[in-house]
């Protein structure tokens, strides 16, 4: 089922998406060297209380993973691109981290993602994964570009594919973007790479998380012991990034976008 949201329900998913946004900055800004997973798992599960939400991952069971998640954020570092389960591992400067966050207030969801070097380290020490970084961010920045009321979704993928390709990476189609709305995940799909003029065409009120990734040099996945992580089946580094958006008569609303100083 694709959900097209009313204006009651899309004023709520500002809020949310604002709320998603506020948990990501503040946590990016206590990642540090010696920050146990384990903690911004911790802190995550306070600052969703705190706020009177819900995570939409602590009790998620796709048929794709194993069992209920039961985290209350993806930690994916280095190799690990997505659904990294939270574990026992303290950051060292220069981890790639990957922080993905879906949270649901008001009976309405959001969910985005940022990737980031930890610590102080000169960003030319690493120049692939700023690389990297940037060609998701830009990606995204196309994708959103193309979400006009009336395109189509493939208009989107094309965008997106468009500059990973142009940068050198090779896709993974199997995992994507997806519509969003009372729950994290619904229709449609949105892949990162596709035709243009093709598929669902776009309608005010219609709620997408989009979400390029890629991974250095390879687009095969492997899956982690714990039914869950997802990894580059070289080793190679990765990065994600991905903002909730509403499909407006004006074009596209970014939400994921952080209301308040990072605490």
């Amino acid at each position: 089922m694709i959900e097209i949201l009313k204006p009651a329900e899309l004023a709520k998913a500002r809020h949310t998406g604002g709320l998603v946004a506020d948990i990501l900055q503040a946590l990016r800004s206590r990642s540090q060297a010696g920050t146990n997973l384990l903690d911004l798992d911790r802190w995550t599960e306070a600052m969703i209380a705190e706020a009177g939400a819900q995570s939409c991952y602590v009790d998620y069971a796709p048929s794709f993973g194993r069992g209920p998640f039961g985290h209350y954020i993806c930690t994916a570092v280095n190799d690990a691109v997505l659904h990294g389960m939270p574990h026992d591992y303290a950051l060292v400067d220069g981890d790639l981290l990957t922080l993905d966050l879906a949270v649901s207030h008001g009976g309405i969801a959001a969910d985005a993602a940022i990737s980031f070097i930890v610590g102080d380290a000169d960003p030319t020490d690493d120049a692939e994964s700023v690389a990297m970084i940037d060609a998701t961010e830009r990606a995204l920045t196309a994708g959103i570009a193309a979400a006009e009321p009336g395109a189509r979704l493939g208009d989107i993928s094309h965008a997106i594919g468009s500059v990973l390709t142009a940068a050198g990476y090779s896709i993974n189609t199997e995992f994507g973007g997806h519509g969003i709305g009372s729950t994290m995940h619904q229709d449609p799909h949105v892949a990162n790479t596709g035709r243009p003029g093709r598929g669902y065409r776009l309608r005010p009120g219609l709620l997408l998380a989009l979400e390029p990734w890629v991974m250095a040099d390879t687009d095969e996945l492997v899956t982690d012991a714990d039914g869950w992580t997802l990894r580059s089946a070289t080793g190679c580094r990765t990065a994600h990034s991905e903002h909730t958006i509403a499909i407006t008569d004006g074009g596209a609303e970014i939400l994921t976008l952080p209301r308040s100083a990072v605490r």
